[in-house]
């Protein structure tokens, strides 16, 4: 079979439109443009990091400008008829589509099973099983409740200091007997039973064969690539290589991943329907965590970009910052910004600027419009 041979600009301008760039943002982002961002993503990666704004908003923004962050947060944790997302483990803790629930079903019965999880949480799979039921059980009769509401948790603070209430909670939560009905003020974690949040239409749908889950699960993180590596295809919904490799092979077979050649990668697969535009304009500030960039060696190579996020490392050891935002313009990483959200002062503080080699000499221009644009959309001056 011959396989076609994709240059390396012709891949990142399938990436970047299959992640919805270089299309006209809309002048006033409504929430049908927010779910259809979403639906094309397939999730937005929730992290505890506050410095600028919490990470599950950023993508979006990217992507459309000033949209309405309530928007976002009435489909994750507004009211039953609005509500449209769901909190899950899939690339890490995440807002999907419900209809994504059902293909995630296999790994949360692998954690009811004790299959899956941290270790010491795979525990209240067996032996300590009691002491998660009777949690569940207390949300049941008592409605909705956080870690905190539980006399065993007093005493616990901040988010990785968990209690053994916490990691029993998280487990079920993990095996799908709860999920996150809302978040508290502190972004704290608020559970309810699974059935009292995601539709029953959608808890009704046939649970689909393990085969069946993992091509759905490839297929979307195909659409979400555009073009990738097996690797890259299954590190989008963490994976295994024995889950992803018969569902890639199974595309492949449907016609629906097509194998091609793309110089200094490995066998890479383009999705059927991926677009090839002939240029990208965009423009954006991307999050650590956007799905664009997260997977750091296809960033990498991609865009010659070596991205490493800095929070965990010493002060003094730091190359960029605390929180650096890579700057996309066209279809090139020209230059990365150290931000920080000053709430106190209303500033969107711009601790460092380090521009790429060959950046665009209009680069400074164009960061000042997009910083401009973002500190507007978080009310910072």
């Amino acid at each position: 079979m011959t396989v076609e041979r994709i240059g390396l600009p012709l891949a990142r301008r399938i990436a970047l439109a299959a992640q919805g760039f270089g299309v006209k943002r809309p002048e006033l982002p409504t929430a049908a443009h927010l779910r259809r961002t979403i639906e094309r993503l397939n999730l937005h990666q929730i992290d505890s990091v506050n410095v600028l704004a919490r990470a599950h908003y950023l993508p979006a923004f990217s992507r459309l400008g000033g949209y309405d962050r309530g928007d976002l947060d009435r489909l994750a944790w507004g009211p039953k008829r609005q509500r449209k997302l769901f909190e899950y483990w899939a690339h890490e803790a995440s807002l999907l589509p419900f209809d994504t629930q059902p293909l995630l079903r296999w790994r949360m019965a692998k954690a009811d099973r004790g299959e899956t999880g941290w270790g010491r949480m795979r525990l209240y799979a067996t032996e300590r099983r009691a002491e998660p039921m009777a949690l569940l059980d207390r949300i049941r009769a008592e409605g909705p409740l956080a870690a905190s509401d539980f006399e065993s948790h007093k005493g616990q603070s901040g988010w990785w200091e968990w209690s053994d209430t916490k990691r029993a909670l998280e487990w079920l939560f993990w095996a799908g007997h709860i999920t996150t009905a809302t978040r508290r003020g502190s972004f704290e974690r608020v559970y309810d039973l699974t059935e009292r949040v995601i539709p029953a239409e959608v808890l009704a749908r046939p649970t689909p064969s393990d085969a069946a889950a993992h091509r759905g699960l490839i297929e979307r993180a195909a659409a979400a690539h555009g073009i990738a590596t097996e690797g890259e295809l299954r590190d989008y919904f963490r994976q295994s290589p024995a889950e992803a490799r018969p569902a890639i092979e199974a595309l492949a077979e449907e016609g629906i991943l097509i194998p091609v050649s793309v110089p200094g990668w490995r066998q890479a697969w383009l999705h059927r329907d991926a677009r090839q535009p002939r240029r990208i304009d965009a423009q954006a500030l991307l999050a650590p965590f956007d799905p664009l960039i997260w997977e750091r060696d296809r960033a990498e190579r991609l865009f010659g970009f070596r991205y490493r996020i800095e929070i965990y490392v010493p002060g003094e050891k730091r190359q960029y910052g605390y929180y650096v935002l890579p700057f996309l313009l066209g279809d090139r990483l020209v230059a990365r910004v150290d931000l920080k959200a000053d709430r106190q002062a209303r500033r969107l503080i711009v601790q460092s600027t380090h521009l790429e080699p060959g950046a665009p000499g209009h680069t400074q221009e164009a960061l000042r419009a997009e910083l401009d644009r973002m500190a507007q959309w978080l009310g910072l001056g």
